[in-house]
C-alpha cells in the first residue's frame, strides 16, 4: 500500500488547481513533507519493542570490560557469521552473544574495537569503534529495514560508527598497541567472493593489518574477562530473563492442560511454542525436548514425532527466548493425567533432590554444591527402591550435572567457581531408566527431570519459575483442567 503522503502533488494536478497554488503545494511538499517521509520514516530503524536494553546498558558493559583490559591494549570482537541452511535459504540470523552483550547490534558482518590507552593517545587509538557494512538498498528491499550508522549509535551508544571499508583500509587502528585481545575467530565463515565486506574478508584483513599473531598476548584472556562479566546478571538482564521465564511458565501450564492420550510429541510441542510466540517470545532458547515413553530417557532428544500412549510419561524441556535471553524449564507429565505408583516414587526422589539442591544455592558456596546435594538424595532414593545396590551405580541413571548458568546462552558462560549474587542458574536433577536396565522391568522407560531457574541473591536464592507447579499432586490437578486447544 502506498503512503497517502506520496501522492500529494499528483492529486493537486488531478483537481486542476490554479497553477500558482499547485506550485506552492509542490514546494511545500519538497521542503517539508518529503524530508519527513524520507528521513523520518524510512531512515529511522523501526523499534517495535519498547523494552529493549538501553544504549546506557551496553555502554556500561563496555566500560566494565575496559577496566579489566591491560594498558596500551585493544580488544576486537567480530559478529557471528550468517549460516546457510540449503541452496539460497539461510537460517534466521543469530548474533554472537558477546557481541550483542557489548553493542546490542544484531546485524552480521560487524566489528567492535575497544581501546585502553595509557595517557592521552596521539593517534586514533582511543575510545571505541563500531564498524558496519555499508547501507545496501537492494538487500533492504528483500530483507527489511537495516540500521544505518546513526541507528547503530542510538542502539549501542557508540558515537564512532564507520564503514567496514574503513576498517579494512586502516592499519593505524593497530599501531602503538602492546596487546591485541580477541576471542577465537567465528566458526563457519564463508568467503563470499563478490562481497568484500563479508565476515571472512574482515577477519583476514584484521590478520594482515595487525600483523597477527605477533602482537597477541596470551597472558590476557578476553574470553575469561567477558565470562566474569556475563556470569553476574545486571538488573536489566534479570528483568528480561524474568520475562522469558514468565512466558515459559505460561506455555508449560497450557501444555499441562492440553495434554491427553492420542497426542503426539510434536502436537504438545506445538501447544507450548504457540504460547511462547503469542506471549511475545522471538524464538525458543534451544530446540524443544519433548520425549514421550522411552524417549524420556534420552537427555537431548529432539525428534519429537512419537505418538503418545496412556501410561507414558513425557519429559518437556522447553524455554522461550525474549530479547536474546533464554529460560530453561523442564516438567515431566503423565500423558493420561495420572502418575503410576512407580512414576510417583521416582518423581518424589527428584522433587526431594531439587529441594536439597535449593538449600545449597547461596553466595559463597561452590558451584557444584547444589549438584552434590541432589546426587546424595538420588543415590539414597535409588538404593531404597532397590534399583541400585551401591552408590557407584548412580551414574547409570543420573549422568549429568544439576546446574548451569542461564542468560544469553541457555548454557551460559561463567567461571563455574563460587556462586555469586546475580548469578542465574538452573537446578535440574533427573533419573533416567531406559529399557534393559539392570533393575526390575517395572521401572523401565521412566525418565523424569524437574528443572527450575534460580537467581542467587545476596542472602540466598529466588526460584524465578516458582509459579509453575512442581509437586505431582499439583500437576495432576492442573492436568484435570481443560485447555482451549482441546476444543
Amino acid at each position: 500500500m502506498i503512503d497517502r503522503n506520496y501522492d500529494l502533488y499528483s492529486s493537486s494536478i488531478q483537481k486542476k488547481e490554479p497553477w500558482m497554488i499547485s506550485k506552492i503545494r509542490f514546494l511545500f511538499y519538497l521542503l517539508f513533507v518529503s524530508p519527513v517521509y524520507c528521513f523520518g520514516q524510512t531512515s529511522s530503524f523501526p523499534t517495535y519493542d519498547k523494552d529493549l536494553l538501553s544504549p546506557e546498558f551496553f555502554k556500561n558493559r563496555r566500560e566494565a570490560l575496559r577496566e579489566k583490559l591491560p594498558d596500551s591494549s585493544m580488544c576486537i570482537l567480530f559478529s557471528a557469521p550468517e549460516r546457510n541452511r540449503s541452496n539460497d535459504v539461510y537460517y534466521t540470523y543469530q548474533q554472537d552473544p558477546n557481541f550483542y552483550y557489548l553493542t546490542g547490534i544484531t546485524e552480521p558482518n560487524a566489528v567492535l574495537i575497544i581501546y585502553k590507552m595509557k595517557g592521552t593517545p596521539t593517534t586514533e587509538q582511543s575510545g571505541e569503534y563500531l564498524f558496519l557494512a555499508d547501507y545496501d538498498k537492494k538487500n533492504e528491499q528483500w530483507n527489511g529495514r537495516q540500521p544505518d550508522f546513526n541507528d547503530a549509535t542510538k542502539i549501542s551508544g557508540i558515537s564512532r560508527v564507520k564503514s567496514t571499508t574503513e576498517f579494512q583500509n586502516s592499519r593505524s587502528l593497530f599501531t602503538e598497541i602492546n596487546y591485541i585481545l580477541h576471542l577465537r575467530f567465528p566458526k563457519g565463515m564463508v568467503d563470499t567472493k563478490r562481497d568484500e565486506q563479508d565476515l571472512y574478508s574482515l577477519v583476514e584483513q584484521f590478520k594482515l593489518n595487525s600483523n597477527y599473531p605477533s602482537v597477541a598476548d596470551d597472558d590476557f584472556k578476553l574470553g575469561k574477562i567477558i565470562n566474569e562479566l556475563r556470569e553476574v546478571k545486571q538488573i536489566e538482564e534479570q528483568e528480561r530473563i524474568r520475562k522469558a521465564i514468565d512466558i515459559t511458565c505460561t506455555g508449560h501450564l497450557e501444555m499441562m492442560r492440553a495434554l491427553e492420550t492420542g497426542f503426539s510429541e510434536y502436537k504438545i510441542q506445538a501447544v507450548g511454542e504457540y504460547i511462547f510466540k503469542s506471549e511475545g517470545a522471538e524464538a525458543t532458547g534451544y530446540p524443544s525436548i519433548c520425549g514421550g515413553g522411552e524417549n524420556s530417557c534420552y537427555l537431548h532428544y529432539e525428534t519429537n514425532r512419537k505418538p503418545l500412549e496412556s501410561g507414558d510419561l513425557i519429559l518437556l524441556d522447553m524455554g522461550a527466548e525474549y530479547h536474546g535471553y533464554s529460560a530453561d524449564i523442564t516438567r515431566t507429565l503423565p500423558v493420561n493425567g495420572k502418575f503410576t505408583a512407580e512414576q510417583k516414587a521416582i518423581y518424589e526422589i527428584i522433587y526431594n533432590a531439587q529441594e536439597a539442591a535449593f538449600e545449597a544455592c547461596k553466595p559463597g558456596n561452590a558451584f557444584r554444591d547444589p549438584h552434590q546435594r541432589a546426587l546424595d538424595v538420588i543415590t539414597n532414593g535409588l538404593i531404597q527402591l532397590g534399583i541400585i545396590k551401591d552408590e557407584s551405580e548412580v551414574k547409570s541413571y543420573f549422568m549429568h550435572g544439576t546446574s548451569h548458568y542461564l542468560g544469553l546462552d541457555v548454557h551460559d558462560v561463567g567461571t563455574y567457581s563460587n556462586l555469586k549474587a546475580g548469578n542465574i542458574i538452573t537446578v535440574e536433577p533427573g533419573i533416567y531408566i531406559p529399557e534393559g536396565s539392570p533393575c526390575d522391568p517395572r521401572w523401565w522407560n521412566i525418565g523424569i527431570r524437574l528443572e527450575e531457574d534460580v537467581l542467587i541473591t545476596k542472602d540466598g536464592y529466588e526460584v524465578l519459575s516458582a509459579r509453575l507447579p512442581r509437586k505431582w499432586e499439583e500437576i495432576e490437578k492442573v492436568m484435570a483442567e481443560k485447555s482451549f486447544f482441546n476444543k
